[in-house]
């Protein structure tokens, strides 16, 4: 087994593969083991202590090595976290002191003398021209002298990894768990899949596959293993060729197609010939790619292969030599004509999922009576054939619409890019949005399995649940957007990493902080490096060799209602252009003391990697009675091409909170309550001990100690909790 797929199990999962290996007495290697996992904030589980310690010592040292590489990568202690004032958070100079103290240097340097007087003489002085500025002046060694160790406490993290079954049974599962999800992945695991679908070609298969991009991954790994690809739609072909080429398969990109063989080519035009023979109205979806067409069909030469055509009718349809209207285009014919009835019929009989997508434009141009009526009888009818996720987010999308329309209506796309505009709609009437929460509700209670016992983490409750993989960044602790989660302790204390690929390359980490009113209250970053809440650990502008920033908050003195921490892309290279960037936030007591990064403190890590130059992963706000949520963002704004700054995207950042405040999200307490409706007995779990029998656990992290037989969903496999 290769130890990269070990190591997808341990992340995905929190599970560690039985490992193979000769008996012997490891008893003394596996606590030594458990020591250093528990530096890192993790544990072995009991059951996993027991039967790793009747393996020989080398097998436990063997898997100790892989094991606490993937969790040290998983909380970002794999890189070396420096500071640029060593002893952070403890005396950090004021911004214009230390500004003061690197001209004087510059003054006293005499190959940097002359450039620091001509400037000082023009009345500006950029910082970056100063030897002192920017740069670590310490070693990372030198950096670790002066911080004490970091003392235990109570409050501290400790995950625990449990015992899996053997590496190509956990592999196996993880795969199909992935590719036959029912809810879109997000780029990491898509890549995680592409990586497991290879491995397991010639194994088991899922028995669906719904999620388009998915099956694209796996029907590439079918074609290179010699089997035929699943495929049904026209799109399908075109997602594989996507997939072939290295390319985006969610079509959200344009692809440059390469040269294929001749048996792909055979492949993918005997594919589409088939599709569109037993259904020719499935070329109605060929305009919607048109381009993309055009460009694969210079690669696949269908004139060659006139067996087969149908498929050449395809790009007859791209190139407009054949029309073949989509249902967007008819039902849009029908709209211009005031038929909404007509066009909410159609679209019932023949795309029961753009009806539910269509749903809010199609109720406000109806007038009321008969044809209202006629509009939601077409819902209720085309419900069951509706995926799960889509009655779940329509779900959402109603509850959003109470109370008339809001000044603000926020968007954010597949990316995570957010931007806000005027909600300029008519609001859905009371009866109409109780008419269509009875019949989601009844919907998705239809589907809800039978999960027998609920053992309920009262955190997890709140927790938005994963409509869409591409809701939360890659990470370790992340939760979908929209979560809100209880934050405590004493010290906050927020880092980010980034380590360039080419080009020299600045990113800032700044901390904002807003009353009940959204109106700025203060900022911590590098123009503002202490204030009464904190600490800022000094600018870094680049990082060839990786780099990091902290700040450090004082939850007991934050003056504020809000804190919005925020990586601004200042210079060079953009979260999806550095080689390895993360952000993520830390709790820990004063008395504790340690290094600026202690693994054991990570609450959440999460991966930068959108189309913006500012990252906004969270925000914190304060409740009525002074207790701390997280509220789970993961957005990126456009930002300008350089420069970014806290100062310059306070307003926008106001404006942006206050739109996704006044919205909720559709929670795992959603589906408890739905659940607990349809007959389930649900237990609120008091964090100690579990019950005797079986049980179906969800919460934030699996518990030690469940009896055989349970079954555990947590963030990172909630996606399995929602009905297909």
């Amino acid at each position: 087994m290769v130890h990269a797929l070990e190591h997808l199990v341990v992340r995905h999962t929190r599970r560690l593969p039985s490992p193979t290996g000769p008996a012997g007495d490891g008893a003394a290697a596996v606590r030594r083991f458990d020591a250093a996992l528990m530096t890192a904030g993790f544990k072995l589980s009991a059951e996993l202590i027991e039967r790793l310690s009747g393996y020989a010592e080398q097998t436990v040292v063997d898997t100790a090595v892989q094991t606490l590489a993937a969790v040290r990568e998983l909380v970002g202690d794999h890189v070396r976290h420096n500071v640029y004032f060593v002893d952070f958070p403890a005396n950090v100079p004021d911004t214009l002191d230390f500004w003061t103290a690197c001209v004087i240097e510059a003054l006293d340097d005499g190959d940097a003398r002359a450039l620091a007087l001509d400037r000082l003489s023009a009345g500006v002085v950029d910082l970056l021209t100063l030897p002192s500025y920017g740069h670590y002046r310490h070693t990372y060694e030198e950096m670790l002298a002066v911080h004490d160790e970091l003392i235990a406490a109570a409050g501290d993290r400790l995950t625990v990894l449990h015992l899996g079954a053997d590496a190509d049974t956990e592999v196996t599962a993880l795969y199909l768990a992935l590719a036959g999800g029912t809810t879109p992945l997000g780029e990491e695991q898509l890549r995680d899949l592409a990586v497991l679908a290879e491995h397991c070609a010639d194994g088991p298969q899922p028995g669906t596959i719904t999620v388009r991009e998915n099956r694209a991954v796996v029907n590439r790994a079918r074609l290179r293993a010699g089997a035929a690809p699943l495929l049904d739609t026209v799109t399908d072909v075109l997602r594989l060729a996507c997939a072939l080429a290295e390319g985006d398969v969610t079509l959200r990109e344009p692809t440059r197609f390469r040269a294929l063989s001749r048996p792909y080519r055979r492949s993918l035009l005997a594919g589409l010939d088939a599709v569109v023979a037993a259904s020719p109205a499935k070329l109605a979806d060929v305009s919607a790619h048109a381009e993309a067409w055009k460009r694969l069909g210079e690669r696949l030469h269908p004139h060659e292969y006139p067996h087969w055509p149908h498929a050449a009718e395809v790009f007859a349809v791209a190139r407009g030599e054949r029309r073949a209207p989509s249902i967007d285009s008819r039902v849009e014919e029908l709209l211009g004509r005031g038929d909404v009835t007509g066009a909410a019929e159609l679209l019932a009989s023949a795309a029961p999922g753009r009806l539910f997508r269509a749903l809010d434009r199609l109720l406000r141009g109806t007038a009321e009576g008969k044809e209202r009526d006629a509009v939601l009888a077409a819902v209720e009818r085309a419900a069951p054939e509706v995926s799960g996720r889509v009655v779940l987010s329509v779900r959402e999308h109603v509850q959003n619409r109470a109370g008339g329309s809001r000044e603000r209506r926020v968007f954010v796309n597949r990316e995570g890019k957010a931007w806000v505009t005027a909600d300029t709609r008519l609001p859905l009437a009371d009866a109409v949005r109780e008419r269509l929460v009875e019949v989601l509700d009844a919907e998705t209670r239809r589907r809800l399995p039978d999960l027998g016992h609920l053992l309920i983490d009262p955190e997890v409750l709140d927790v938005a649940l994963p409509l869409s993989g591409r809701a939360a960044s890659a990470g370790f602790g992340v939760l979908p957007r929209g979560s809100v989660s209880p934050v405590e302790g004493e010290l906050l204390r927020f880092f980010t990493y980034w380590r360039e690929t080419r080009h020299t390359t600045d990113h800032d980490l700044s901390a904002l902080v807003l009353d009940a009113d959204y109106a700025t209250v203060t900022w911590l970053s590098y123009t503002a490096l202490t204030d009464v809440e904190g600490r800022h650990s000094g600018d870094i502008t680049e990082a060839p060799d990786g780099a990091s920033e902290f700040i450090d908050l004082r939850l007991g003195a934050v003056r504020g209602t809000f804190i919005v921490p925020q990586v601004h892309v200042y210079s060079g290279e953009g979260f999806d252009q550095v080689a390895e960037g993360f952000f993520g936030f830390m709790l820990r007591e004063s008395e504790q003391r340690g290094r600026p990064f202690e693994p054991r403190t990570v609450r959440m890590k999460s991966d930068l990697h959108g189309p913006g130059r500012v990252a906004l992963p969270l925000a914190f706000r304060r409740d009525d009675e002074g207790r701390w949520h997280a509220h789970w963002l993961h957005l990126y704004l456009r930002g300008a091409p350089s420069a970014n700054r806290v100062e310059e995207h306070r307003v926008s950042i106001a404006v942006l909170l206050r739109g996704l405040m006044g919205r909720t999200s559709l929670t795992v307490g959603h589906l408890v309550a739905l659940m607990e409706e349809s007959g389930a007995r649900a237990t609120l779990w008091d964090g100690r001990t579990a019950p005797d029998g079986p049980v179906t656990y969800i919460g934030l992290e699996r518990p030690d100690g469940l009896a055989p037989g349970s079954r555990v969903f947590t963030p990172e496999n909630l996606r399995d909790l929602l009905p297909a």
